[in-house]
């Protein structure tokens, strides 16, 4: 018997995303005075914006002047920010003054843009507080919190790094957001529910009630004791 441990294999994680997340620790680190300043002077939405700017180039890798527009013009009115890579808009960003406490108000705006020009990604930011959103276009329009981080928090930098990472130029480029959202939306407990309350999922529990019990019950009344007891409603709404 071969009692040699077996190695695990480590993910090696190409230069392009080892560079973009070293990137991301240096921009972070860069900014976190000034943002905590911006903060105690509850400064305006104006000088938000600008440390907005700087962190989605030095930050997130976006180019000023060929990758971000500003003001981008919707129906008469004007998203702050526009993600265009490629020539197509891969995500419309609001900015907030810094000490605005970020919510469905702010998100139905930048949400409204995105539904009009066919976007799915809205990125809903105060500088310091990070809101990442996918919108769900069809009927009825779904919209999902997908990424949530605050530059100011009490992570350290590698973790806020990581977590900042999935929104780089180098992420969305390669869609690994979009991989991400497929993987979660496949396994969020209302697809889990779907899976697990479907007719040959519930064959296979039968046979196996009966093989391991003797006892006979039916798809009806299993399906009735998995949403009663098993199923946390809370979770699958």
């Amino acid at each position: 018997m071969n009692d040699t441990p077996v190695e695990k294999k480590v993910r090696t994680k190409p230069k392009w995303e080892t560079d973009a997340i070293e990137r991301l620790k240096v921009s972070i680190k860069k900014f976190a005075k000034p943002l905590a300043d911006l903060c105690e002077r509850d400064a305006n939405e104006g000088d938000t914006r600008l440390i907005v700017t700087d962190f989605l180039c030095d930050g997130l890798g976006y180019d000023k002047y060929t990758e971000l527009t500003t003001e981008y013009r919707v129906k008469g009115e004007f998203a702050d920010f526009g993600i265009r890579l490629d020539q197509q808009m891969v995500a419309f960003i609001e900015v907030k003054r810094v000490n605005t406490k970020l919510g469905e108000k702010q998100l139905r705006q930048v949400q409204n843009y995105a539904l009009n020009e066919g976007v799915e990604w809205v990125l809903l930011t105060n500088g310091h507080d990070w809101q990442i959103y996918r919108i769900t276009l069809g009927l009825p329009v779904e919209t999902h919190l997908v990424f949530q981080a605050d530059l100011l928090s009490d992570q350290n930098i590698a973790q806020k790094a990581t977590a900042f990472f999935l929104f780089t130029r180098e992420a969305i480029k390669r869609g690994l957001i979009d991989e991400m959202w497929l993987n979660r939306r496949a396994t969020s407990p209302k697809a889990l529910k779907e899976i697990l309350c479907s007719a040959p999922v519930l064959d296979v529990l039968r046979k196996e009630i009966k093989k391991k019990t003797g006892q006979t019950v039916d798809n009806t009344q299993l399906l009735g004791l998995l949403e009663s007891t098993v199923i946390r409603t809370d979770c699958t709404q």
